[in-house]
């Protein structure tokens, strides 16, 4: 898909890119986003919290101080509902991504990581990692 859009006029590649609520990967690609949400599910702690002002000003808040702020499976599934939220926010003019406690984040919790038991599982958290940051960032 890369290459394709880089092939691509740039009014083409700013249409794409603007799409709201649309997934790079679909089964196509092997990708079956509800096994991903099962298995990111057995692994607890911390939060993602929104904020959203009256002024349009969003603070999305990674919130797992006791692990610097590394992202649970539940974060990663709660971040893909705080990017929902914020597409369908019509109001929303901006985001403030901040960690709790003075820490941005240190990345994936270790433990969720290790859990993957094939390349293929790695594969599908990435896409599905992939999915839900390239949405935020739309």
């Amino acid at each position: 898909m890369a290459n394709s859009l880089l092939k691509t006029s740039p009014s083409s590649r700013t249409k794409v890119l603007h799409q709201v609520g649309l997934s790079l990967y679909n089964t196509f690609h092997g990708f079956h986003e509800e096994e991903v949400k099962k298995t990111l599910q057995q692994f607890p702690g911390g939060s993602v919290d929104l904020q959203k002002d009256d002024s349009g000003i969003g603070i999305l808040t990674l919130n797992n101080p006791s692990k610097m702020n590394a992202f649970s499976g539940v974060m990663m599934l709660q971040l893909l509902e705080k990017v929902i939220e914020l597409e369908n926010w019509t109001a929303g003019k901006g985001v403030i991504v901040r960690g709790a406690k003075n820490t941005f984040s240190s990345g994936s919790d270790l433990n969720a990581v290790k859990a993957l038991a094939t390349p293929e599982d790695g594969m599908a958290l990435c896409m599905f990692m992939q999915n839900t940051l390239t949405r935020f960032t739309r």
